[in-house]
Parts: structure tokens; C-alpha cells; sequence
């Protein structure tokens, strides 16, 4: 799943909700379907109640990246504060229920904070509650995938950007992908900008198995609730009982992968087609790549970012690094 409880939350950014879905999704939608090994994006994984159930899965003790990033924050937050500064445009990419920048403000003091999110109505809701408790900071909602693009309005501050990317959504995209994506950020971080990241770190199997694939079946639900939103997007009629949650670390491939896997042949309609997946056969949701270290540092240098400070959890590898801008 997307890996930051922003409600990254990942990941990429959190799925439009039908009202708001712009022309391209049932074109991405039908492409992904229709490929020889089926895809389904992970922003999609997040509708109203997609998100409610990645708030869940934040809470499992199997899920370790939400408590072990908090703790980062929690132990290290004044120096994370020096190392940012105080008075940036905050701009919270995923931003869901905008938990995490919010328990930073206090020590950041942001000037402007924008809550960037295609879940336009949660995190709406978020930020009117936010707005009774910090007065005193400029509030603005972008519903925006950001994924494919990052076109900022005038009422987005131009000093002192600082991207806000917790919870290692960075690993949704592939090494390459990340690369654009960062370089994309550098864009539009203007001369004096900066990133405040959260990237996962490579570990076991075994602990990254069950983080994906957790006891209760939280995960499960996340991940089969997406045939449920895909049905609304574009009329189809996935029959979510004849479909099971799979979710592994894939070794060799340095990556967690989440599927949806066929319990039967069976065929699945839309307006204007169709397919028929065999028993077994699987719709491939989400990627979530594990780093080392430095070749988390190395994706930034070539994104132009210069890493100043990285704070870790040695107890359960994971990093949370601030990066300034490359003039």
C-alpha cells in the first residue's frame, strides 16, 4: 500500500472519487486492464474508503513504517526543524488526514501549508479541523494527482518550498520513475527549496511479508476494496468474492508486490469490453521498492537534491532525510 498514514498516502497520490475522476482514468483504467499482465495503479487503491482502511492498516503492529517513521519524528523532530528551518511553504504530497505535518508544526511554524491530495473531500475535512487549531497558518487543499504532474496555483507561496513526502510512497514508483518524479519536485522547489522525505530500507522477508499481509486481513480489504472503486470509475462488475489479496517481498526485485488473484475463470465486463482472467491469473496493485541507504542518497543527488541530514531507526531500518535543493 501506499506507505505513508497521511492517507498516504504513497504513494502516489490517493484515487478522485467518481464526481471528480478527469477524462484520462478510464483511459489509464482500460490500458491496465487490458495489458497482457493486468495492472491496476495504486492511486486507485485510495477512495473514501480506501483511505479509512490505510488508516487501519497504520495501526497493525505487523505494519512497522508508521510507528518507526513516528518515532524518527518524535526523537529527532528539533533537529529536523534546524535542518528545514521554520516558515517554508509546506506542501504535504499525499497528504490524506494531514496527521504527520501536523504534529511537525509546532516546530516547524510553517508559513503556509498545502495539503496536496486527489481525495479532495477527505482531505478538505482534514483541513478544516486543522484550521481551529492552527489559526495562526495559511491552509490551502489541492486535489491533484500528483503523480502524473505537479502544475502548483498562484495562491502556493514561491519562497522557501519544502515538499513533504513521508511514509516511503516513493516506493510505489520504480527506480526510473522515482527519478522523474524527484526531478519533477526539483522544478518546482525554486532556488531556496528543500524535501523532507521518509524512504523505507531494505530488511527481512519475513517482517516485510507480514507488513503486506497482515493477521486480520486489514490489507486484504485495502487492497480488494480497489475492484470496488474500479466498478464505480468505469461500470465494470469485478465480483469481489471470486478475487484474493497476495502480498510478498519479492527478493530479487528488491520490492514488496501486492495482487489481486483470480479464485475461478471468469469473465469481468465494462462498457465498451471486457476480459477473461483463468484461475490464478493475477491484477498486479501496487509495488512498494525497499532501499539502502545510499542508493536512496544517490536517487537524490541525481535528482538534484543534495542530502544535508538523514535520522534512522537501526532497530527497524528506515530513513527519514532532508534534502535542499541544488542550485
Amino acid at each position: 500500500m501506499l506507505t505513508s498514514c497521511t492517507t498516504e498516502k504513497p504513494a502516489l497520490a490517493a484515487a478522485p472519487s467518481t464526481s471528480a475522476a478527469s477524462a484520462h482514468v478510464p483511459a489509464e483504467l482500460y490500458d491496465g486492464l487490458g495489458a497482457r499482465h493486468a495492472t491496476i495503479s495504486p492511486k486507485f487503491l485510495y477512495d473514501a474508503l480506501g483511505s479509512k482502511l490505510f488508516e487501519a492498516i497504520c495501526e497493525l503492529p505487523e505494519y512497522y513504517p508508521t510507528r518507526t517513521e513516528a518515532g524518527i519524528f518524535a526523537r529527532y523532530g528539533r533537529e529536523i526543524a534546524r535542518a528545514c528551518g521554520i516558515g517554508t511553504t509546506m506542501i504535504d504530497l499525499g497528504a490524506g488526514n494531514c496527521a504527520k505535518a501536523a504534529d511537525l508544526f509546532p516546530l516547524l511554524r510553517p508559513a503556509q501549508y498545502v495539503a496536496v491530495d486527489i481525495s479532495t473531500e477527505f482531505v478538505s475535512d482534514a483541513l478544516a479541523r486543522l484550521r481551529l487549531r492552527f489559526p495562526q497558518i495559511d491552509m490551502q487543499a489541492l486535489g491533484l494527482d500528483f503523480s502524473s504532474g505537479l502544475e502548483l496555483p498562484e495562491n502556493v507561496r514561491a519562497e522557501r518550498r519544502l515538499f513533504f513526502y513521508p511514509g516511503s510512497s516513493l516506493g510505489n514508483f520504480t527506480p526510473p520513475e522515482a527519478r522523474v518524479f524527484l526531478t519533477r519536485l526539483r522544478k518546482s522547489c525554486g532556488p531556496d527549496g528543500g524535501l523532507l522525505i521518509g524512504i523505507d530500507l531494505a530488511k527481512d522477508k519475513a517482517t516485510l511479508d507480514a507488513a503486506y499481509d497482515d493477521a486480520l486481513g486489514v490489507t486484504a480489504a485495502f487492497n480488494l476494496n480497489v475492484l470496488r472503486h474500479v466498478n464505480q470509475l468505469l461500470g465494470s462488475d469485478f465480483d469481489i468474492k471470486q478475487w484474493r489479496h497476495v502480498g510478498f517481498y519479492n527478493e530479487a526485485a528488491g520490492r514488496v508486490e501486492m495482487h489481486l488473484e483470480a479464485k475461478q475463470a471468469q469473465r469481468v465486463c465494462w462498457p465498451g469490453g471486457g476480459r477473461d482472467f483463468a484461475e490464478g491469473e493475477r491484477i498486479h496493485t501496487e509495488n512498494s521498492y525497499k532501499y539502502r541507504q545510499a542508493d536512496a542518497i544517490d536517487l537524490l543527488e541525481q535528482s538534484g537534491f543534495e542530502a544535508t541530514r538523514v535520522w534512522t531507526d537501526p532497530r527497524c531500518p528506515f530513513a527519514v532525510i532532508h534534502a535542499q535543493a541544488i542550485a
